[in-house]
């Protein structure tokens, strides 16, 4: 009996020799207009959280046109006007929804905040939003911004990145450059691992990089840009430099530091000291912070639970979320191990670790899930394409809070963005077992979004 999978393969090869490239490039740009027309619609709406349901369903429906785009880049060899297609149209969204008067989220104001109070010569790490006698540093259009009992969360790049801007279309123009940087990034990655150049596209259409960066104006983009700059200069061996983007990218963002032992693995050991060196030049105008320099970072960490997943289920088993806590540390130093000691490709263990912690975090912030995209464009998932998609329904609180409920998040919710991840990562691995697929997977492949 003939099995499905290798006749629907057959199928699929089949079409790339009877459809032709410009077939395929037309496609691309009707895509972009459909796209376009709802990114417009998007920047055209004054207060996003009255429209909140259209607005998650527009942007689903934008998934289902980026999946679309993601399949015929997987599928069909294209030439340079289908890459100028995917770069123009990179802009271009980008530019529609900078012109967005609404965020998703009230962190640019943080960022303003913690902005104002550098240039007052007051130290972040010690003064809050709300402590007695700083009024005068608040926005009056936002006078509450989030995080207001904390002083910040951000490290001290991030926090230097603040102090130079002022305004909030100046943070969403900035992250916006920061973002199309990343794209520029991964196409150099993309050439260095001799991979198409196209495949850029599965990260600069993904509409939850573009609503996070372009829209919302949300600094992880100085994260990504960094990250990725240290993962180039890893691959084509530039150590040093590799250990100092790293460094950058960790105090823009803590998250990089769980890629730390993989580049100590090709990394001379002096370059911990630059790492080192690095982080503390940068702590170092903050000190008079004293033993309280990481106190918004613990409160963050202590008090904060949003979109978690498997964290509760961790929680469930340990009765306790300091328990859970402890469980999510040791799975990800599991992870890491064994990745380390398996020596697997840098781009790999980032797309691993990078939305493995997401899954195991008590806060999973939509944007967050920005993080771990870029390495689609190495190790195109399906199952974390989905979740790419899905990661929309995150903002779904914002409905219930508008009706007058708490803002929390809905079991219904949470099991229509993370259900059929789980599911399709599940039976992802039950066929990996009996296939035997993970051999060679720590190496970039061929394009696997699709069997």
């Amino acid at each position: 009996m003939t099995k499905p999978v290798p006749v629907y393969r057959g199928y699929v090869q089949g079409l790339k020799t009877r459809w032709p490239c410009g077939i395929v490039t037309t496609g691309l740009a009707a895509l972009v207009a459909g796209l376009t027309g709802i990114f417009s619609w998007v920047a055209l709406q004054k207060d996003l959280d009255a429209r909140m349901p259209e607005f998650i369903g527009l942007m689903l429906l934008a998934g289902i046109f980026y999946v679309i785009g993601v399949f015929w880049v997987a599928r069909f060899q294209l030439g340079a006007s289908a890459l100028f297609i995917i770069l123009a149209s990179a802009v271009l969204f980008r530019l529609v929804l900078l012109s967005s008067p609404s965020t998703l989220s009230d962190d640019v104001y943080r960022y303003q905040w913690d902005g104002r109070v550098q240039r007052a010569h007051l130290n972040p790490y010690v003064v809050f939003p709300n402590e007695e006698g700083l009024e005068w540093l608040q926005n009056p259009e936002h006078p509450e911004p989030p995080g207001e009992e904390t002083p910040t969360i951000y490290p001290p790049l991030s926090e230097f990145a603040y102090r130079l801007i002022e305004t909030v279309p100046g943070y969403k123009r900035v992250s916006t450059i920061l973002d199309l940087a990343s794209a520029g990034l991964l196409m150099l990655l993309l050439a260095a691992v001799k991979q198409p150049l196209h495949r850029v596209l599965v990260y600069a259409w993904n509409p939850a990089v573009l609503i996070s960066f372009a829209m919302s104006g949300h600094f992880d983009s100085l994260a990504i840009v960094t990250f990725l700059g240290a993962l180039f200069f890893l691959v084509t061996n530039r150590s040093a430099l590799s250990v100092a983007a790293l460094a950058l990218s960790f105090l823009s963002k803590f998250f990089p530091v769980l890629l730390f032992p993989a580049f100590l693995k090709r990394a001379r050991l002096a370059h911990l000291g630059l790492f080192a060196f690095l982080v503390v030049a940068f702590y170092l105008p903050f000190s008079g912070a004293g033993l309280h320099l990481l106190d918004g970072a613990r409160n963050y960490a202590r008090d904060w639970v949003n979109n978690a997943s498997f964290f509760n289920v961790l929680r469930f088993v340990a009765r306790s979320r300091i328990g859970a806590e402890v469980l999510a540390v040791f799975t990800l130093l599991a992870a890491m191990g064994y990745l380390a000691k398996k020596q697997a490709a840098p781009l790999w263990s980032s797309f691993i670790l990078t939305g493995g912690v997401l899954l195991v975090s008590p806060t999973a912030f939509p944007w967050y899930f920005t993080w771990s995209i870029p390495f689609l464009c190495f190790y195109p998932r399906a199952a974390w394409l989905l979740m790419s998609v899905t990661s929309v329904l995150g903002y779904t609180p914002a409905i219930t809070f508008g009706a007058g409920e708490p803002l929390q998040n809905s079991l219904l919710m949470l099991s229509l963005e993370y259900g059929p991840v789980y599911l399709w990562l599940a039976y992802y691995c039950w066929a990996a077992r009996r296939t035997k697929l993970f051999q060679g997977q720590q190496e970039v492949v061929k394009y696997s979004a699709f069997p």
